[in-house]
This record gives structure tokens, sequence and C-alpha cells, in this order.
């Protein structure tokens, strides 16, 4: 795997590991966390003596079905020498009768999804588990946003109690915290020395990698497209690895229906899309020669180790800095590792910026140069308006990115009422605003009356894009 030393977070973690501690173990992503986790494991079942007939003795738990799957893969690399242990996953839209027969004959190590670990453990019979020497959580910041909180508890209820326990994550959280708590038990109830790698760490108050180059890019709504177009369209020129972020699953589906059609090539992965596509995209991306563009949602920012990424866009905003965290640490990963972030905003998102300083994570402007943005508007417009797929894949779109900007968290920077829905409209490739279904929740007089009252207390603009009291400003200009 041509690895020749350790990163700090293995280096702390795996004695403990190897000595059969419970280890809660925290380091920013792209660190190596998960050869951190399944060296020990891998090892255990080797000395254990681990045969199919002894059921499964680690079992790893995964937010999404593609980590499951790339941990899967670093694992079958690791256990390449070991021909005694078998390994295997089970996740969500993978047919779960096969899984069964797998797990029947026997999976040693288990990398699985919550819902489908807790399916199996109430269903299939023939699951053999209690046997189980050492469970693993990965990310478990990410399990406990996506409301598997319960599962996990469900799931700790039949697993054996006599077992090692390990939790990892990139970012700590005060549900992570609560959950630890019940997971580990009292100090007088646990069966094992808990030891906490990485969590106070000098190095997780700077949140992002020294190889990243970070900025950010102030574009008017009805711009945002044609300069993401441009910008795609350089990026597949000089044959580079590149990965764009959206707020909804209909809104990846439209830019890439639409960048196909003219000519960009470009791969998707979002929660619609059936498993086994997924999965292909991801291998196919995930090969160090690729070169091409992934459009993608959130279900991509979580521990996915694609190599060589060239440079992660920001399209859509993060819901706040711990999304900004994730979906930039898809680059730059390892010790040495390089890459570049850019974040599109409007003019009227720039408060985004204090809350990122406030995590410690300052960003570069950049400017983009006119002479490079076509004029083409007209033209995809008469593009999608003159298809009937493309145009109601950008009616769907629209009126997603709509919805997710009013579930935004930070209410006080991204307010729906406030955007103009022509230049919003216009970035989707429309002439008018389509008409849509949004059922807002509150009427829109009372929000621009609260804009006007407190919206521009801050001094927050284009000029000052970190507000009055804003005393660091990292606006090194620089075109792009």
């Amino acid at each position: 795997m041509k690895y020749t030393h350790l990163t700090k977070i293995q280096a702390r973690s795996i004695p403990d590991l190897m000595q059969g501690c419970d280890v809660m173990g925290s380091a920013r992503t792209g660190s190596g966390k998960t050869l951190a986790f399944l060296i020990p494991a891998i090892e255990m079942l080797h000395n254990s003596h681990y045969l199919p007939r002894n059921g499964t003795g680690v079992i790893v738990i995964c937010p999404t079905r593609e980590l499951a799957i790339q941990t899967h893969s670093v694992a079958t690399e690791l256990m390449k020498y070991h021909s005694s242990q078998t390994l295997g996953f089970v996740i969500g839209g993978n047919n779960m009768k096969n899984e069964a027969n797998l797990l029947m004959e026997g999976i040693n190590l288990l990398v699985a999804t919550p819902g489908r670990l807790l399916d199996h453990l109430q269903h299939t019979s023939s699951f053999k588990y209690n046997t189980l020497k050492c469970l693993i959580i990965d990310e478990a910041d990410r399990i406990l946003e996506q409301n598997f909180e319960e599962d996990m508890k469900q799931i700790f209820k039949r697993l054996p109690r006599d077992r090692q326990t390990l939790l990892f994550s990139a970012t700590q959280t005060q549900k992570v915290e609560d959950f630890a708590k019940f997971m580990f038990r009292k100090n007088e109830d646990r069966q094992r020395k808990l030891v906490y790698v990485g969590v106070d760490d000098y190095e997780l108050k700077q949140p992002t990698v020294e190889g990243l180059k970070q900025g950010y890019c102030v574009i008017p709504s009805e711009k945002r497209f044609l300069v993401l177009y441009a910008f795609l369209k350089r990026k597949l020129r000089n044959k580079q690895k590149v990965m764009v972020f959206f707020s909804s699953c209909s809104s990846v589906k439209f830019h890439s229906e639409l960048l196909n059609f003219l000519g960009i090539e470009c791969y998707e992965i979002h929660g619609q899309i059936k498993q086994q596509k997924r999965t292909s995209t991801f291998f196919q991306f995930s090969d160090v020669s690729f070169k091409g563009i992934l459009l993608c949602t959130n279900v991509a920012a979580r521990g996915l180790d694609i190599p060589e990424v060239d440079y992660i866009v920001q399209f859509d905003p993060p819901d706040d800095p711990k999304d900004y965290i994730h979906r930039v640490g898809r680059t730059a990963r390892g010790d040495k590792g390089k890459g570049n972030a850019l974040l599109f905003l409007l003019p009227e998102e720039l408060k985004l910026l204090v809350h990122l300083q406030g995590a410690n994570i300052f960003l570069t402007e950049y400017e983009f140069s006119e002479k490079h943005v076509l004029e083409s508007q007209s033209h995809f417009e008469n593009i999608v308006g003159g298809n009937y797929f493309l145009h109601q894949s950008a009616k769907e779109a629209y009126r997603s990115y709509l919805l997710a900007y009013n579930s935004h968290s930070m209410k006080d920077i991204f307010c729906v009422h406030q955007l103009d829905l022509k230049k919003v409209a216009a970035s989707f490739c429309f002439k008018d605003p389509p008409k849509v279904h949004l059922n807002l929740e509150i009427n829109a007089s009372k929000h621009r009356k609260m804009w006007k009252s407190g919206g521009r207390r801050h001094g927050i603009g284009p000029s000052n894009p970190y507000g009055k009291r804003g005393g660091y400003d990292h606006r090194q200009l620089a075109r792009f």
C-alpha cells in the first residue's frame, strides 16, 4: 500500500488498541483514521485464529454506503495475506437475502451501515455475532447527524457487552459526547480502560490542512451557472479532477444533465441514484489515473478517500462550518496532500465568512474574470426551454434549491425571502421564475422587515466581508 510512516492518529491510537483498550479518537478529515482502527482489528482476528465458522469478530459501522464500500476495500487490501479470515459488507440498497447467505457462511470482519446492520440483527437468524470482540463506529458525528442514534442504541442492546469498542470522529460535538457517555458507560460499569486520543489536540483547532488553498468568490445569482460552466470547462481541458457540491439531489441531477448536454462530461453521486450505479461511479472516480468532474451532495462529503482531487467547489453553501470542513476534506488528504477549495457566495451571503472565521477557517477572495465568462445566458435558456426533460429537471432543481435555502440553519444569512427569484431562476437557465409549489412557513413581508431592521448592523458587505469587528481580513485578491 506504499505507506512508509504512521500518521499522528495512527501512532497515538494503535498501541492502545493492540492492548485491547476502548478508544475514543478524534482527528481532522484525511488524517488516516481508517487504518488506525483496521490494522489492530485485523491483527486481533489473525492472532485469535478466527475462521468463518467462528462468525463475526469485528463490526465496523459507517454512516454512508460509499464509506462502507471504501472501508471494505481498504480492509481487503490489508487482509490480502490473511487467507484464513473472511470479510464482507452489508449496506442499504443491496439484496438482503444475498447478504444473509454470506452471513450464514461466516464473515469475520463485517462493514455495515446502521440501518442494514440492525435489520440483520433483528431478522437474520443465521447471523452469528455472539463471539464479537470489537465494535468500531466510524464518523460518529455524521451517524448522529443522520438520526441513527436510536438505531445505534438498538444495535448496542443486541451485541455482546464484553467487547472492545472504538469511536472515531472528525469533529467533537455535544451529541458525540453524550453518545460516548452512553456507549462507554460509567467508570464502575466499564470492563476495559478507556483512552481518549487526539480529542484535545491543538491540531484540531486548525480544522483544515496546510496544503489546502481556500478561497471564495462573490457571484450574483444570475451569473452562477455561467461561472461554473466556464470554470469546469477550463479544468476539464487541463485534465484535473474536480468535485462540485450541491444542496439537493435534484440540483445535482439537473446540472449533470445540462453539463453533459453541453459537452462537459461529468458524473454524479447522490441519494436518489441506485446503489449499483453509485458504487461504480465511486470506484471509477477513485481511480488515481482518472481525471474528470463529479457532481454530488453531502453524501460524498464524509470519510471518502478519493485520491488526487485537485479542486473542491461548493456551488451551494455548506450548512455550517463543520459541513465546510468535511467537504473540503476530500482534497489535500494525508500528511503532505495539496489541493484547492472554492466557495461560491452571493453578495448577501458574505456573513458566512464570519462564522467560518470563528472556526479558524480563513479564505482568500478570488475575482472571476468577466472575459472568461461567455455571454451564453440566452443560449442556455433556449436549450432548457426547448427540451422538455431538461426543463422539468431545471424546474425541480429550482424548487429544491429554494427549499434547501429555506431550511438552512443560519437563518440570519440565508433568508429565502430576500432572494431575487428572477435572478435565481436565471441560474437555472429560466427567462422567468417557473411556477412551483413551495409551502414556505413564514410570509416574506415579515422577513423583509426583520432584515431591514437588523440585517446590516454588522457592516457586512463586499468591501468588508468580515464585518466591523472582523479584525482579520484575508482578502488577497486573485483571479481564477
